[in-house]
């Protein structure tokens, strides 16, 4: 795994308590898909198409703030996480216009839907929902990953949960907006997602 402590110091120097914080929180235990390996993943594609985007420092501060706080029992965990990104960025020196950014940026991965011409949040999005596009053993991994995180939930209530933001995503214009392979990217997470929705009615009663 990338070492994420060195790319936060080449990101917001001087702040290493705000890393350290961060880290913990996205190695909490109840965490099994939004954990460090998933935001590692999302600054790996934010790295590798970071040209695309008009700030992409911005972007690498929101994949860091974008999970920060996770409980699977709450509704607003993007805006705690945003308002955690306004609490602690200014504290570590970044810049007012940034920070802002930033939390829009946080508050768009609530429902993944990007404006036409925001490249900056297309690329977020984009890089935050790779894993609908992996090969089928990795999506499936990722899908019992975040069944652990709901292990409170009932089956069925589960199901019905899961099914639905199966179908939000559906729903959008598109999945992928501005990374290069996003055509390849789209198909494959689309097959993915009607896979494990045809799952989970097969399994309804």
């Amino acid at each position: 795994m990338p070492d994420l402590r060195a790319q936060w110091r080449a990101l917001v120097p001087g702040a290493e308590a705000l890393a350290e914080d961060l880290i913990t929180r996205w190695s909490q235990p109840h965490r099994h898909y939004h954990t460090t390996d998933h935001l590692a993943a999302v600054l790996t594609v934010v790295d590798r198409y970071a040209d695309l985007a008009p700030d992409a420092d911005a972007v690498r501060l929101a994949a860091w703030f974008h999970d920060a706080v996770y409980d699977p029992r709450a509704p607003d965990n993007e805006e705690r996480s945003a308002q955690l990104a306004e609490t602690g960025l200014p504290a570590a020196g970044v810049p007012a216009g940034r920070v802002t950014e930033t939390a829009r940026l946080v508050r768009l991965t609530a429902g993944h839907a990007v404006a036409d011409g925001d490249r900056t949040g297309a690329l977020l999005a984009d890089a935050d929902l790779a894993i609908l596009a992996a090969g089928q053993h990795d999506y499936d991994r990722y899908a019992a990953a975040v069944r652990r995180e709901y292990a409170h939930v009932p089956e069925a209530a589960f199901r019905a949960g899961r099914a639905a933001v199966l179908e939000s995503l559906l729903a959008l214009p598109a999945l992928f907006r501005i990374v290069p392979p996003r055509v390849e990217w789209e198909d494959r997470a689309r097959a993915n997602i009607e896979r494990e929705l045809s799952a989970l009615r097969r399994a309804s009663p």
